[in-house]
């Protein structure tokens, strides 16, 4: 009699080696996954949030890279814009665009002066 159990339980486990069995589903009838499904599919939720959330937030990272090397090429732009500017409105420098353009202006020979009440 023992020697049935025996073989009764190879033939159980050679079963559940088998691909059929996992990919057919009997592997979902075995004791273990019954008492504890509750608790698997809550595993399989968690998985896919924090799947979802790593996600998310590769997503915001790189939004943020591109957004900070926006930021650096604006800033870049504007000190460059700033100090053409500040080197146009040199007295020197207007004063010789005037002369290449020809246009008849003298700069003041008397300094400016307020009037005060």
């Amino acid at each position: 009699m023992e020697e049935r159990k025996e073989a009764g339980n190879a033939g159980k486990k050679e079963r559940r080696l088998s691909i059929w069995y996992i990919l057919g589903g009997g592997i979902l009838k075995e004791d273990f996954i019954v008492r504890h499904t509750r608790m698997l599919v809550f595993v399989v939720v968690l998985v896919f949030f924090f799947i979802g959330n790593r996600y998310t937030c590769m997503q915001k990272l790189r939004e943020i890279d591109r957004l900070q090397q926006r930021l650096r090429d604006v800033r870049f732009e504007a000190l460059s814009i700033s100090s053409e500017l500040t080197g146009n409105s040199r007295q020197s420098q207007i004063e010789l665009l005037i002369e290449e353009q020809g246009i008849d202006l003298e700069g003041a020979k008397t300094p400016p002066y307020e009037l005060y009440k």
